[in-house]
Parts: C-alpha cells; sequence; structure tokens
C-alpha cells in the first residue's frame, strides 16, 4: 500500500463509478469517506473496501446533508486533501419536447447544483490551508450535443465550466479543480437512475446511444465500453501529486470516441 495520502471524500460511492473510485484510492492509500444516498449500498462499499473507508448517508443536492457528512469525515479521517464529486443520475435520454420541469430540476439538482454544493463545502476546508484537489464527474455528454438527453448534457457541460471557472479562481491559492468525462462504461447507472428518478419517469433502458454492443462498435473507436476501474485510474491521477501542474482540465475517458 502507499504511503497515507490524507482524506478523500468521493459522493455517489455506493455504486457504478464512485465504488470503483472509492476502492482505488483506498487501495492508493488515502482515508476515504464514501458518501451516497443509498446508506446500504455504501456501507457495501466500506466493506469491500476492507473496512478501510468510512460510510456516510447523504443526498449532494442539499447542503445541510452534504456539510454534516463532510464535517463527520474531517473529524474522524483528519484534513480534507481530495474531493471527487462523483454523485450524478441519467435524465433517461429525453428531448426538450419530452422533458417536463420535474425531471429536468432533479437532474440539474444532483449532477450540477450536486457538484457545486460539493465543490463550495470542499473549500471550506481547503482554502485555509491553501492546498487540495477537488475532481469533478462530467462527461463526454459535457463536451457534446450527444450522449445524454437535454437536462443531462446541460448538467454535465455546466460541470465543466464550473470546473474550469474555480481553475482560474482558485489555482494560485493552492487548489487543482479538474474533471473527467467519460465515455460510454459498463455500470448500473441507467437501472440506478430510473430508482431514484421514480415510477413518473418512462423506462429508459432502451433510450439513447450505447445501448447494446453494437451501438458501442459503432460509436467508439475502441469497440467496447470501458470499465469503472478505466474511469477510477483516471480520477486517482487527478487526486494525486503526479498531476500537481495539472488544473482545469477535462479529461477524457472514451476509447476514442470524441477523437471521431
Amino acid at each position: 500500500m502507499s504511503a497515507q495520502q490524507g482524506l478523500a471524500i468521493v459522493t455517489g460511492a455506493g455504486s457504478g463509478l464512485g465504488r470503483a473510485i472509492a476502492l482505488k484510492l483506498t487501495a492508493d492509500g488515502f482515508a476515504v469517506a464514501a458518501l451516497d444516498l443509498d446508506e446500504s449500498a455504501v456501507r457495501e462499499t466500506a466493506r469491500l473496501a476492507g473496512g478501510k473507508a468510512l460510510a456516510l448517508q447523504a443526498d449532494v443536492s442539499r447542503a445541510a446533508e452534504l456539510d454534516r457528512a463532510v464535517t463527520a469525515a474531517v473529524a474522524e479521517l483528519g484534513p480534507l486533501e481530495a474531493m471527487v464529486n462523483n454523485a450524478g443520475i441519467l435524465d433517461g435520454y429525453f428531448d426538450v419536447d419530452e422533458m417536463d420541469e420535474a425531471l429536468w430540476r432533479k437532474v440539474i439538482d444532483i449532477d450540477l447544483t450536486g457538484v457545486f454544493l460539493g465543490c463550495k463545502r470542499a473549500l471550506r476546508e481547503m482554502l485555509p490551508r491553501q492546498r487540495g484537489r477537488i475532481v469533478n464527474m462530467a462527461s463526454v455528454a459535457g463536451l457534446n450535443g450527444t450522449g445524454g438527453g437535454a437536462a443531462y448534457i446541460a448538467a454535465k457541460h455546466g460541470v465543466v465550466g464550473l470546473t474550469r471557472q474555480m481553475a482560474v479562481q482558485y489555482g494560485a491559492r493552492g487548489i487543482r479543480t479538474n474533471c473527467v468525462c467519460p465515455g460510454p462504461v459498463a455500470t448500473g447507472l441507467r437501472a440506478h437512475s430510473q430508482a431514484i428518478l421514480g415510477p413518473g419517469v418512462p423506462d429508459m433502458s432502451g433510450r439513447g446511444v450505447a445501448v447494446n454492443d453494437d451501438m458501442v462498435r459503432a460509436l467508439v473507436p475502441a469497440g467496447v465500453r470501458g470499465t469503472p476501474g478505466n474511469i477510477a485510474d483516471a480520477v486517482a491521477f487527478l487526486a494525486s501529486g503526479a498531476a500537481d501542474y495539472i488544473n482545469g482540465h477535462a479529461l477524457v475517458v472514451d476509447g476514442g470516441w470524441r477523437a471521431k
């Protein structure tokens, strides 16, 4: 195991990318606080980490819940070195004319406002110490006009923009802010998003891009989906000292999709 790296907080750590990121950062020597809306899921992440991760329940779209969780993590595990704002959901790949206001607001609340709140709370810990790394989860859909529906694409473009603005404003104060833009990755995000959004949202299992292997091969030059481990490796790099001079970058991990 690597030398102790300090505290890293990972939101949306109960499954998928967040779980892979939490496990990778734990293996890299961080003291990890894993946050998720689903308390039982995030406890499973902590178990998979060999009991080395602190499991905390929080809704990232609610500032008071996020504040409570971060405060508890810092009190137990020490100063915050890395904040990974990963929590997010899909929007069902619905276009503007198909999407109702409630769905729009729910996706924006989690995917963009949740990242803003995570960044804001992290800065409270990092700015007094003049150090820290923030890694936000964007998407290839934050760079393209495809890869999601109207709300998801708008939110992920917002994450990229927020990341760049923060890099400019806080870079000279010791904070490095970057984001990761995954392409199609094999996770349970569709089903997970459907569960969070509830029965009022039509089934999204067959909508959008990369629904099946043939679509993935047509979309991605590498011909295959990425894995959660691919994304976790990218996040771990940006959270490490090896990325000290990288600031305001949107790191694309997509098998070549954007190269087309």
